[in-house]
């Protein structure tokens, strides 16, 4: 019996473990283990000599200030910075005041949430969606509605359908989080098309919109439209996220949200009691990471990398896999989806047999999806193994959907 359970608030008892994080704890044990579960970036990317460089002059010749408390929305030369950057890099024009810089994209989701989302809202996604933006939006009480996805991303005609019938209903809808490029968990991209479309809707039925940009800089098809939803943002109602986590480095954790004006004072005052302020040392790093020019030319750099690891995966499975399998096949990103059309086929319940017997790991797809579907699913990350394990990983995974 838990002798505490009469301390815990309604929010500690009703959160559940991450699929992924615990599923990441285990394998990392298994090292005879063959991992396309996690999307971690390949370590061999991180510019650890870069990093290590420009702290050491960071806190030698501005150490009075990298080590001291800051502002709660961020070093105002740090602000600057990323709009100076937005623009230039995906078109964004957005004010100094009215970019925050989190702790990670996930405290930007967190914030949003806290800011937002009031028991009993109505928040839309795709379906299936990133898992860890579902939990933040869940334990603020939301009620989740997933839009069905196809090979272009969120299928805004659906959206259209299901934002009238809920507004009849008199849902009170608050936004619609989309990740249009390289999406996670689906690796799937949204054509201008639909991102124009899903502001048209936003517009029309006045709702937010929450763009969640993380996978842009890795795309690995020049002819791809990946400009953002934002810049087609004519009254202002779409809050965008990005981050460093992907293109330079995650244990840096520094993110940033590009807010409407009118809702930045908000979310700044609620991340004051979130953490005060995100590290300094780490936005100074940062910006001096974009100041140099650096930060794009590395994520051209190591995109190539990636795009060696799609294809291996993206070859594999169309030399091993059943022809049952259903998979995304990304432009960009970390990440391939895959549904298997066979009776019974749940990969929750063969993870261990994935495990033990097979030797391969995923994450298994149901709790991406809002609306309890999606057993029969898992995402497949291509980022952190070399080719060649790539292969003989999905090699493994055939053998376990033609056999169990």
């Amino acid at each position: 019996m838990d002798h505490y359970e009469k301390f815990y608030s309604r929010v500690a008892k009703s959160i559940q473990a991450s699929e992924i994080r615990e599923l990441l704890a285990i394998i990392k044990q298994r090292q005879d283990v063959i991992s396309l579960a996690g999307g971690v970036p390949d370590p061999r990317t991180f510019p650890t000599d870069y990093l290590a460089k420009i702290t050491y002059d960071i806190i030698k010749n501005k150490g009075a200030y990298a080590l001291q408390y800051s502002e709660t929305k961020g070093i105002l030369e740090v602000r600057e910075m990323l709009s100076e950057f937005l623009y230039k890099a995906r078109g964004i024009v957005v004010d100094a005041e009215d970019i925050i810089i989190t702790t990670g994209s996930q405290q930007g989701l967190d914030l949003i949430a806290r800011a937002l989302i009031d028991p009993g809202d109505v928040v839309i996604t795709e379906n299936p969606s990133y898992l860890a933006a579902l939990g933040a939006f869940k334990i603020r009480g939301a009620e989740l509605v997933g839009i069905k996805i196809d090979k272009n991303g969120m299928r805004t005609d659906v959206l259209e359908d299901t934002v009238k019938k809920l507004v009849k209903e008199g849902k009170k809808i608050k936004f619609i989080y989309t990740i249009p490029v390289a999406q996670n968990p689906a690796g799937t991209t949204m054509p201008p098309e639909r991102k124009k479309h899903l502001i048209e809707i936003a517009n029309q039925y006045d709702i937010l919109i929450l763009e969640d940009d993380p996978y842009s800089y890795f795309v690995f098809d020049d002819t791809v439209d990946i400009r953002p939803v934002k810049t087609w943002d004519t009254e202002d109602r779409v809050i965008y996220m990005s981050t460093i986590s992907k293109i330079l480095a995650p244990g840096l954790r520094i993110g940033w949200i590009a807010a409407p004006k009118m809702l930045t004072r908000k979310l700044e005052l609620v991340k004051q009691y979130m953490d005060l302020h995100t590290p300094t040392l780490n936005q100074y790093i940062v910006a001096e990471a974009i100041r140099s020019g650096f930060i794009l030319e590395h994520a051209n750099k190591i995109s190539p990398i990636y795009k060696e690891k799609r294809d291996a995966m993206l070859r594999a499975i169309k030399d091993y896999f059943p022809e049952n399998v259903w998979y995304t096949e990304p432009v960009g990103g970390f990440f391939v989806f895959v549904y298997v059309n066979k009776p019974g086929f749940d990969t929750k319940k063969l993870m261990k047999v994935a495990l033990d017997k097979y030797k391969v790991a995923y994450v298994p797809g149901k709790s991406f999806h809002t609306d309890g579907s999606g057993a029969n699913s898992m995402r497949l990350s291509f980022s952190f193994p070399p080719p060649e394990v790539i292969e003989e990983g999905i090699r493994r995974l055939a053998e376990m959907i033609k056999n169990e």
